[in-house]
């Protein structure tokens, strides 16, 4: 899981991102060592019917929107010809459907197009990135709905594909993105999907500015994921915890903030 690529990101985006250098390293090492990238839909797709994967197949997915995607990860992508998915927050991107609060440059609808006709699934992620769970049903349905109303608008199909934002859902937010006409989902949890998770609660790992090729390379074969997250699934259950109570209305929204920033998900 990647966010913004960049050289110079924003602060809100810094440790969440990859250096364009980094980036175009980890997929050398992608085509190195043989892995097959696939996209979200095909992978999904193949566990629910039983089709064939590839050797070695691996997930490229970035969250959000970020300008630096196109900028700079495309140009690493196509090469080896490798697909992607790009999540989008449609009420983040440049255009007509902006509503602002985008934490640094976002694409267009231009970019994302180039994006998708180069080999990447362009997936929903929510129309303006809130945090789903804390919605009431009202607002839930209008930010699964509108995001994938507009996807289908802009590129003439609608996506198959959602991520949650902040990584975190809850029964009632995937049987919402279900309803709204998602097949699948991505949470983050920093694990390794597996086919026993279920087509709406697919594991990722996130890859971040301090991770080292070496680090990238064992997360990719599976080794040392648990201790290299060790730290994030403490956070993790924690603020699972504090999101239940603040759903509630025990705790107020600077603990969860407090909380969420320490844990990093997008």
């Amino acid at each position: 899981m990647y966010h913004a690529v960049g050289h110079r990101p924003s602060a809100a985006t810094y440790a969440l991102s990859v250096s364009p250098e980094a980036f175009a390293e980890q997929m050398d090492l992608l085509h190195e060592r043989r892995f097959t990238p696939v996209t979200t839909a095909r992978l999904a797709d193949a566990w629910r019917t039983g089709a064939p994967l590839p050797e070695r197949p691996v997930l490229i997915t970035f969250d959000d929107g970020y300008e630096g995607v196109h900028r700079h990860a495309l140009p690493a992508l196509v090469p080896y010809a490798f697909p992607a998915t790009l999540f989008v927050s449609t009420g983040w991107l440049r255009g007509p459907y902006d509503e602002g609060g985008a934490p640094d440059t976002m694409l267009d609808w231009d970019q994302v197009r180039e994006l998708a006709a180069a080999g990447t699934e362009i997936g929903g992620h929510s129309h303006t990135h809130p945090q789903l769970d804390q919605l009431d049903d009202r607002r839930l349905g209008f930010e699964t709905r509108r995001c994938r109303e507009i996807i289908a608008t802009e590129l003439g199909a609608p996506p198959v594909s959602f991520a949650y934002p902040y990584g975190y859902s809850s029964r009632r937010v995937r049987r919402t993105v279900r309803e709204a006409g998602f097949a699948q989902s991505l949470a983050v949890r920093n694990a390794l999907a597996r086919r026993s998770q279920g087509p709406y609660a697919l594991a990722r790992v996130t890859v971040r500015r301090a991770t080292g090729i070496e680090e990238f390379g064992r997360l990719v074969e599976g080794r040392s994921v648990g201790r290299s997250f060790a730290g994030d699934r403490m956070l993790t259950k924690g603020y699972a915890v504090v999101r239940r109570a603040r759903r509630a209305g025990v705790i107020g929204e600077e603990v969860t903030r407090t909380i969420a920033a320490g844990r990093g998900d997008g």
